[in-house]
């Protein structure tokens, strides 16, 4: 309307008619008129009283603004190059609720800041809080020349009508410039927010800001920015300029000064508006259009202290101490080697007959193949009088065994003289019907009371070595198509980091997190090289025990043929290539730790639990171990359940009873499994068959478990897992990852431990070795896992609460405890492969029918 007045004013007065006669001439006055009608509709609408003010520092002016008078305060200081100063403006609003507010414009060199009091700040559903106070740091513009007098200028102007009155204060900061090494201490508010300058000094690369508070809440933002104008320093747009994170009580960014070309940069603290972002309570309020929302007191005060972070000799310093630990144990397991294999050509200068057979060799030596007597009358004595055992030669002589898969058909029956076979055979004429199918229907052979390893290694052995090599080949491929995207999305994460700034997309020990190029915590990848190096050593030492027992084949030696735990080395190398896939995996999570890729860092230590289960089984059970694609698929099934677990798991009452129950199921399936060697079958009748069973060993009669250690065990084994499983649904824990590997890791110690107690109840013993490694590996997990439970950070909390559990580097201020985690527990994992290898060394002179199976 005022518009359309003022043109057909100016157009009647001033313009007049135009005429037709010529386009130019109406272009003409076309002009004319227009800019008439900007000058009279200017002078129009320009009606307010402007009235500017000199102004000094460090004085409060009170004044009265309305939308038809503006004051301007003109300030003027000197600015020195070698000494920066900062400048403050505080602004307050005596009224409240006003629809028109006071708009601050501070006018300098080269920036321009502009804000409205009352400051209306959004929170999450777009609430908005009112804040009548507010102080902002002004912008400090460079100078080339030693003084320069610059001059600002504040202007207040309202639309309201009615008189507003405000407070103006503009002081000084004289500590505007942090000190290096020296505590200094302010408070901020959202719309008091705070920011310093930082000169990195001469011969100091790289600084770590520490802020801390004794407040946990108001939860506020760490920012450091370049010099430059505008700083952002809003809880609206701090995010958008430099690195920053979320902190509750604690906060620490590690700042590199290749990064800030003006060699020194902003530290810019902001309280937030609410306490959501840093794990507190979101207060409700009805959501109503336009409705303001008093936020109460939310000033925080905060401790900042910039530091010198470590140097490049550090760096090389930490590097050497993790390289020269692992490069020791090689030179160690190199010293072993030689002793052991002068130890052997020592043994082998005593040489006993090729054509004498191990019997007679352990009746030369006594008895037990080893120069000493049997170790308890367990061990040969009653099991061998009640005919429970079946030598491997015994089965041999089975030549019409209709498998063509069992026996070593590759040695001649010739060679074994018959009164041999008699005193090795354990089966009696009593106990079974001289049946030629006593020798090979594995049913028979299975379900025998006592059974000995000759009774389960009737297997060709190469058909076996090549299954179990499957093993290996297997993991190899699993490893590279899960490792390449792996590594791809790691490089992504930390990118998006490095572009955008958000330090709360990791969770780092921000305290101890050493940078090196585009990686922020260099040292945490630095320590998983362990795992790396002891597993390729641990492939090593495999692969030279396997050269060592093939040359024995070839030689036709009759210990390796007949004697000892058969020796299959597919699992190992698996276990070995997944130790050094853990490693690779575990430093790649480390890149960018969150929840989103912490199964990066726990698919192999699933597989490594695993695979070390199965090669305890395969010891004593080598024809009946689970083939490479039943295991994987299984280890499969628990990364699947891990990943829901992880994602849907926290607080989901319908997902933990489905886990439980499977888990419950499966626990009493692989029970079964075991304890009937294999030999049940899950059909529609296993139900009337169990009930049957209950009937006639439970009611009808009270009878025993005719294999009692399996029966010991398994019931461990189910109290164990049913224990896991109700802790599991009444207590849904939130890292679900770390409690299936707990499961894990519960029934692999348990299954040792029942070994190893086995073992020496049967009567073997442990030699010098393998007690030594048993006994260091022991001592080593107890370090271990002191370390794993300090909990330096911990993605099941928001980032600013994790980083609340943040602390110093503890060993050569470059590892930190979950360092230290990762170098005990790769030499832990190490130890305990050394232990699976070489824990039955003593049977390697004693006939596998004289080796019990438990």
């Amino acid at each position: 309307m005022v518009l359309r007045s003022c043109w057909k004013s100016r157009h009647k007065n001033s313009c007049g008619p135009v005429s037709a006669t010529g386009s130019g001439l109406a272009a003409l006055l076309w002009l004319l008129c227009v800019s008439q009608f900007v000058c009279g509709c200017g002078a129009q609408v320009v009606t307010k009283n402007v009235v500017q003010k000199d102004a000094e520092f460090d004085v409060t002016y009170n004044g009265t603004v309305t939308s038809e008078n503006q004051t301007i305060y003109a300030f003027n200081h000197t600015v020195s190059r070698n000494k920066t100063e900062g400048v403050r403006v505080s602004v307050d609003v005596m009224l409240q609720g006003l629809e028109s507010p006071i708009l601050f414009v501070v006018r300098q060199k080269q920036a321009v800041l502009s804000f409205q009091v009352p400051l209306i700040l959004r929170g999450l559903y777009q609430r908005k809080y009112p804040y009548n106070h507010v102080g902002r740091t002004l912008c400090q513009p460079p100078t080339r020349v030693a003084l320069e007098t610059q001059y600002f200028f504040v202007d207040v102007s309202t639309l309201s009508s009615l008189g507003t009155n405000y407070l103006l204060r503009v002081s000084r900061v004289e500590s505007f410039t942090l000190q290096t090494d020296k505590k200094f201490t302010f408070t901020a508010s959202p719309s008091q927010p705070q920011y310093f300058k930082y000169v990195f000094p001469d011969g100091v690369d790289t600084v770590i800001v520490k802020v801390n508070s004794d407040m946990t809440f108001p939860c506020s933002v760490m920012s450091v920015q370049d010099i430059q104008c505008p700083v952002y320093d809003l809880d609206n747009n701090v995010a958008f300029l430099g690195m920053y994170q979320t902190m509750t009580k604690k906060g620490a960014i590690t700042v590199q000064r290749k990064d800030f070309p003006s060699n020194s940069f902003y530290v810019v603290l902001v309280v937030k508006t609410e306490d959501e972002a840093c794990g507190g309570p979101l207060r409700f309020y009805p959501l109503r259009p336009d409705e303001l929302i008093d936020a109460g007191n939310r000033t925080k005060v905060i401790d900042v202290v910039v530091s010198p972070a470590i140097n490049s000799e550090v760096y090389v310093m930490g590097m050497l101490f993790c390289l020269g630990i692992f490069l020791s144990l090689y030179v160690i397991t190199l010293l072993v080697a030689c002793l052991e294999n002068k130890r052997t050509k020592k043994r082998d200068a005593f040489q006993i007959p090729a054509d004498m057979s191990p019997a007679e060799t352990a009746s030369l030596l006594g008895k037990n193949g080893d120069g000493n007597a049997p170790a308890s009358p367990y061990e040969y004595g009653s099991f061998a009088d009640n005919g429970s055992t079946l030598s491997s030669d015994a089965i041999t002589d089975s030549a019409t065994s209709t498998d063509n898969n069992y026996g070593y058909t590759e040695r001649s029956l010739e060679s074994v003289g018959r009164s041999r076979h008699e005193s090795l055979s354990s089966v009696e004429e009593d106990d079974y019907d001289t049946l030629d199918d006593i020798d090979s229907d594995k049913n028979i052979v299975r379900t025998k009371k006592f059974l000995c390893v000759s009774d389960l290694a009737r297997k060709d052995r190469r058909i076996l070595s090549k299954k179990y090599q499957i093993y290996f080949w297997n993991i190899a491929t699993i490893a590279v198509f899960y490792a390449l995207p792996v590594v791809q999305l790691v490089i992504t994460y930390q990118t998006v980091v490095n572009v955008t700034g958000n330090q709360d997309i990791c969770y780092y020990n921000f305290l101890c997190a050493h940078p090196l190029g585009a990686l922020s915590a260099f040292n945490n990848i630095l320590s998983n090289v362990g795992y790396v190096m002891l597993g390729l050593l641990f492939l090593l030492i495999v692969l030279r025990k396997d050269i060592v027992h093939s040359r024995a084949l070839f030689r036709n030696d009759l210990n390796a043929h007949e004697c000892g735990i058969p020796k299959h080395f597919g699992l190992f190398y698996a276990m070995g290539t997944a130790l050094m896939m853990e490693g690779l995996l575990s430093a790649c999570y480390h890149v960018c730790p969150n929840y989103t890729n912490f199964q990066f860092d726990t698919s192999f230590m699933y597989m490594i639990a695993g695979l070390c289960m199965l090669k305890l089984y395969q010891k004593r059970h080598p024809d009946i171990n689970a083939s490479a694609y039943t295991a994987y698929a299984c280890l499969a099934a628990v990364i699947f359940f891990s990943v829901l677990g992880v994602v849907f798991g926290k607080g989901n009452m319908v997902f933990w009873i489905v886990f439980s129950v499977i888990h419950i199921v499966s626990t009493l399936l692989l029970s079964t499994q075991l304890y009937y060697m294999g030999r049940w079958r899950m059909d529609s009748g296993v139900m009337r068959r169990v009930v049957y069973i209950v009937y006639t060993d439970c009611i009808r009669q009270c009878s025993g478990p005719m294999y009692i250690d399996r029966m010991v065990l398994l019931v461990m084994g189910n109290i164990v897992n049913w224990s896991l499983a109700s802790y599991g649904l009444l207590e849904r824990p939130n890292d679900f990852a770390s409690y299936l590997l707990a499961i894990a890791i519960c029934n692999l110690l348990l299954y040792f431990a029942f070994y190893i107690i086995m073992k020496l109840r049967s009567g073997e013993r442990i030699k010098f070795l393998p007690l030594v490694c048993i006994l260091f590996t022991a001592v080593v997990w107890g370090f271990a896992l002191f370390f794993f439970f300090q909990g330096l950070s911990t993605w099941q909390k928001t980032p600013a609460e994790s980083r609340e559990h943040n602390r110093d580097c503890i060993l050569l201020s470059f590892f930190d405890d979950h360092d230290i985690w990762h170098f005990l527990s790769s030499i832990a994992m190490f130890g305990s492969f050394m232990v699976l290898l070489t824990m039955d060394d003593d049977l390697d002179t004693v006939q596998r029918d004289k080796i019990f199976v438990f």
